[in-house]
């Protein structure tokens, strides 16, 4: 068996074992890099392991271990609470919240599993309380997350740019950050008049005193003058709307973060690191466990994938899948099959996983200059991401999870259904956008 063969053979090993059985893909790829480069390749561990991605490593664990903290003090509720707040008694504006709070959640670096754990509870609860279709607020805060998924400073986005620099094509950060953030603000727009959205309009809190659970505790809801939202008032919970000594100094960070990584070009992973870090000195009892809740499944996940995909380009594989695709002779169309290939892939596979294997097989694609490279990355980036709405993705699974059980069973297929209508539509529309007009 030919080298190229063998590693594409064990690429597909991989993404087949780490869908139907419960092993993290990162492992597999570790252990499926070492057995393919040193059969049938001829590398050594230390060749093998010089594709080994240190720089995501590091961002990895500093954006995860950094969010973890201003989870566990409390920053992540006093964001969500204030947002809440803000719109006053509009429920038509109550979906739209949770999609921006996702939204810039992913985009200062939370991981999109993440955003949603911790958004779509809450999400769902204002859902129920205000009868507002359980579907349309889950999709929101899915769409919002990947919305913001690919700014500079994201895991998504950092782990896309780097994949994209290290394989040395032309990127644009702006470029494929606003490119997701549009194309996800167009879908949640369809989804928000598809499924009960103009009804809402208009619609304040109607002054009902149904049991409305937020966070772990559950309160009865309080109705203010002239039909002013159910939501807690500020002398109920006083630790919610006052920032303590910790939120204040964490949302110091994460501006500090913001800029430092954007207005003066500072490693990302290093500067999150570094601010977690101080923020565990100052508070090491507040602190306590957050280093736990570093998304280690996610850094191996990556650190894994990436390295077999080094593996492949040493066999030849990239080169000979990517020919094959150029040799169609349809450049527009090789582009179409490539964003079919990591939209179907991520659909019941890791996101980030199918981002770090797709985007280096286009490579020698790209090179030709037939077809835009920042329209096809960020085509393919949105391909592999737009369909973790599907209830097999971690996304889609965390949203009905956390729905009320005598709706569940009903919202699993309602989302069923979705999801396949995106997995067929997504990256047609993505590489139609994108793509075939060329401006990117």
């Amino acid at each position: 068996m030919s080298p190229s063969l063998a590693s594409i053979l064990g690429l597909v090993v991989m993404f087949i074992v780490g869908t139907a059985l419960p092993i993290n893909m990162g492992a597999l790829a570790f252990a499926l890099a070492f057995l393919v480069g040193t059969v049938f390749v001829g590398m050594t561990a230390n060749n093998i392991l010089a594709g080994f991605p240190g720089d995501l490593f590091v961002t990895l664990v500093g954006i995860t271990y950094l969010f973890a903290i201003a989870q566990k003090n409390g920053t992540i509720d006093l964001l969500v609470h204030w947002a809440v707040r803000a719109v006053g008694g509009r429920v038509a504006a109550i979906p739209w919240v949770m999609f921006g709070v996702a939204a810039v959640l992913t985009a200062v670096g939370a991981v999109s599993p993440a955003a949603v754990a911790i958004i779509a509870p809450i999400a769902l609860r204002f859902a129920r309380h205000y009868r507002i279709d359980p579907l349309m607020m889950g999709l929101l805060v899915i769409h919002g997350a990947q919305g913001g998924g690919f700014s500079p400073i994201s895991i998504y986005g950092g782990i896309t740019n780097q994949i994209v620099d290290r394989a040395g094509l032309p990127g644009n950060e702006t470029a494929l950050f606003l490119a997701s953030l549009f194309f996800n603000l167009a879908v949640a727009v369809g989804v928000f008049f598809a499924f009960g959205g103009a009804k809402l309009l208009g619609r304040r809190d109607t002054g009902t005193h149904e049991e409305f659970e937020e966070g772990s505790r559950a309160s009865v809801p309080v109705t203010g003058h002239g039909g002013t939202p159910a939501a807690p008032r500020d002398g109920d919970h006083p630790h919610l709307t006052r920032a303590t000594r910790d939120q204040i100094l964490t949302l110091a960070g994460l501006l500090i973060l913001g800029v430092g990584s954007l207005a003066f070009g500072l490693n990302v992973g290093m500067v999150a690191i570094t601010i977690a870090v101080l923020l565990a000195l100052l508070s090491p009892t507040a602190q306590k466990g957050a280093i736990d809740k570093v998304s280690w499944s996610t850094v191996l996940l990556i650190a894994g994938v990436i390295t077999y995909v080094g593996v492949l380009q040493k066999s030849g594989a990239i080169d000979m899948v990517s020919n094959s695709v150029a040799g169609l002779g349809a450049p527009l169309l090789a582009a179409l099959l490539l964003c079919y290939i990591g939209g179907v892939v991520s659909a019941f596979a890791s996101s980030v996983g199918v981002l770090g294997a797709i985007i280096p097989l286009a490579v020698p694609f790209l090179a030709g200059g037939e077809i835009g490279a920042v329209g096809m990355i960020a085509s393919l980036a949105i391909s592999a991401t737009i369909v973790d709405v599907s209830p097999f993705s971690t996304n889609g699974a965390l949203v009905v999870a956390n729905a009320a059980e005598d709706e569940r069973d009903k919202l699993f297929r309602r989302f069923l259904i979705y999801s396949g209508l995106v997995v067929v539509g997504g990256p047609a529309l993505a590489w139609a956008v994108l793509i075939v007009p060329g401006w990117l």
